[in-house]
Order: structure tokens, then C-alpha cells, then sequence
């Protein structure tokens, strides 16, 4: 059974918590920012077949983290835009010094 969140500061935690491995989370950050850069890429150009690309490196890069590393089922088959807005959370704390990088 999943917990059921009320609001986005008690998922955070439980999102972290998902995310341990020192690993998995070097692979979310790269997989947010190839996501990203795809994404401007594809839009820069108008080139829209490659639409999907941005989410293949993206959820590529996380997946990999979680099911070879991690050892658990992504956060996202069940908080989807919740886990879309800790990925990006967690990338600011990790970019701070907030988090091991």
C-alpha cells in the first residue's frame, strides 16, 4: 500500500528517502539535465519527432538509478507530477550542497 501525501512537503521526504544511493542520484542529475537540454534542443528546432527524446533521457537515466543501484520502483509509477517536482528539488539541494552529490 502507498502513503497518500496532503501536500508536496510531506512527499519530499518520503521522495528522498527513495533516493539514497549516491548512484542513483548522480543518474537523476544527469537525466534531468539531458532531459532538459533535449527538450530546448527539440524546441529550438522545431524538430518535433524528437519530442520523445527528452523524456527517454530523462526517465532513461533515473530508471537505470533505481532499478540497478536503488534497488526499488520508481517514486513516478505512482506520484507522477509529484515525483517530476522532487527530481527537480532534489537537483537544486544536490546543486547547493543541500544533498551529497
Amino acid at each position: 500500500m502507498q502513503p497518500e501525501f496532503c501536500d508536496f512537503q510531506g512527499f519530499y521526504p518520503f521522495y528522498l528517502s527513495q533516493h539514497q544511493n549516491l548512484i542513483c542520484r548522480r543518474l537523476h542529475l544527469l537525466g534531468i539535465t539531458l532531459g532538459l537540454l533535449s527538450l530546448l534542443t527539440v524546441i529550438s528546432l522545431r524538430n518535433w519527432i524528437y519530442l520523445p527524446l527528452p523524456l527517454v533521457l530523462g526517465y532513461g537515466c533515473a530508471w537505470i538509478g533505481h532499478f540497478f543501484f536503488e534497488k526499488n520502483k520508481p517514486a513516478t509509477f505512482n506520484y507522477p507530477l509529484w515525483s517530476l517536482r522532487g527530481d527537480f528539488a532534489m537537483m537544486k539541494d544536490m546543486l547547493t550542497g543541500q544533498i551529497e552529490l
